[in-house]
Parts: structure tokens; sequence; C-alpha cells
């Protein structure tokens, strides 16, 4: 009976100290990767952030002088190549212009194709043809481009606030 027991005994040491190095083993691969952001105007959080699709759904609500305030991750498609005070990000099938509050930051100009998230105002305007051209000109589009644009466009925009874009760094 005393060797039933301490094989018993035996046995659950083992199962046990088995499970905890399992899960050991999980914590420390979770850690390997850790993600850390530059910001960018006012100091924002990854939490809370809607994805590219759920954008695209509450853009579709919007008329001209409506504004919505969200936080949401999108990828960068063109930023203004003279100093960083704009960028066109991904929005579906389209794109959304951004502008930065009170001009009071700029991105860097070499983050085409990075995932970013975006805190501030989302809101639908009528952009003029002489803004349109303005922008062209800014992003570096031929003067045959620029001379295509020729009637105001409904454009998808949006005052940035704050701005994260993560640096992947292993441990």
């Amino acid at each position: 009976m005393k060797n039933i027991l301490y094989i018993l005994a035996l046995s659950i040491i083992i199962f046990s100290c088995k499970n905890e190095k399992s899960d050991e083993k999980t914590v420390v691969e979770a850690e390997e990767i850790a993600i850390n952001y530059q910001t960018f105007g006012d100091e924002i959080t990854d939490e809370n952030v809607l994805s590219k699709e759920e954008i695209v759904e509450k853009y579709k609500s919007l008329k001209p002088g409506d504004t919505v305030n969200l936080k949401f991750a999108t990828n960068v498609k063109e930023v203004c190549q003279k100093k960083g005070c704009w960028m066109k990000v991904g929005m579906g099938d389209d794109e959304a212009m951004v502008r930065f509050k009170d001009y009071g930051f700029f991105m860097p100009k070499d983050i085409a194709g990075q995932e970013i998230i975006v805190n501030g105002k989302a809101y639908v305007e009528e952009m003029s043809v002489e803004d349109q051209r303005h922008y062209a000109e800014d992003g570096g589009k031929t003067a045959e481009e620029i001379a295509a644009i020729t009637e105001p466009k409904r454009t998808l925009a949006f005052e940035a606030d704050g701005v994260l874009i993560p640096e992947i760094e292993k441990q």
C-alpha cells in the first residue's frame, strides 16, 4: 500500500513539474516580440483601435460637414516629400488624406508601406482642383499628372492629433 501511495505522489510531482515548464515556454515565446512605438503628436495608446474595415464603414455613413473621433490602424500609401506635412492612408479600395492638427507635427518621409495607428477626427470633404494639384505637386507627381486634375473630388479626410509607428524589436 505504501508503494502505491509513493508511486502516486511521485507521478503527481512529475506531471506538475512537466506542466509548469511548458507554461514557462509559452510565456517566453510570447515575450520574444515586443512592439514599441515612435509617437508623433499627442501621446496615444494602441488600445481600442478600429480595423481598416471598420473605419471604411464609418466613412460610408459620413456626409460633408460630419466628423467622428476615432482611432484606427491602416497602412501608409504616400507621404508629402517636401516636409512630411500630410500622408495618404489605405481605406480598402480608397484612401484618406491625413493632415496633422495645427501642423503641430510631421511624419518621416520614408514610411510609405508601413502599418500605423492614427487618432483624431474623420470627415468627408469636397477637395478643390487647386488643392488636389497642390498635394499632387507635394507628392512628387509629374506635370502631366497634375494637369490631368480638372474636377473637384469627394475625399475621405482625417485630422490626426496623434500617430504611432510600430517598431518591432526582438528581446
